[in-house]
């Protein structure tokens, strides 16, 4: 079954209360027996002695929407799931605060273990989203995945 293009992208950091709902939604799918969540957070990282205090993300926002519908398509395809969710944010996110939120569910715990390592890995790989570093100093550079 082909799934509909969907739009991930939240502006600003994801909250916890939406992260929260997420949860809360799929209590009443009694086929699920395992989720597993993967949640990317902004870093602190010092570079060059200069800390970062936010990343301002941004995307080609429909060429990444086909690459996160790609993506999902592959993993459905790959892996025995029931439901998936990708959100990511754009605009500024601060330090602390969730840029990434995937979230799986499956009748089995093996394969939202497997399924979940995959996406991440590719929605790293392949999905145009850029962050701009910036510092404590309000100078910025361009993030570079590692």
């Amino acid at each position: 079954m082909e799934r509909t293009l969907k739009n991930v992208f939240v502006k600003g950091p994801i909250s916890s209360a939406f992260i929260g709902n997420s949860i809360a939604k799929h209590q009443s799918k009694t086929t699920i027996g395992a989720h597993n969540i993967f949640l990317g957070q902004v870093r602190a990282d010092v570079i060059n002695e200069k800390t970062v205090t936010a990343i301002d993300y941004s995307a080609y926002e429909d060429m990444a929407n086909e690459k996160f519908h790609e993506i999902r398509e592959d993993a459905f395809k790959k892996f025995n799931l029931t439901c998936m969710h990708i959100y990511h944010s754009s605009g500024r996110v601060n330090v602390g605060e969730i840029c990434l939120f995937v979230f799986v569910s499956s009748p089995r715990r093996k394969e939202v273990f497997k399924a979940l390592e995959y996406i991440v890995e590719r929605i790293k790989v392949d999905v145009p989203v850029f962050g701009k570093e910036i510092f404590e100093d309000t100078s910025h550079q361009w993030k570079t995945n590692t």
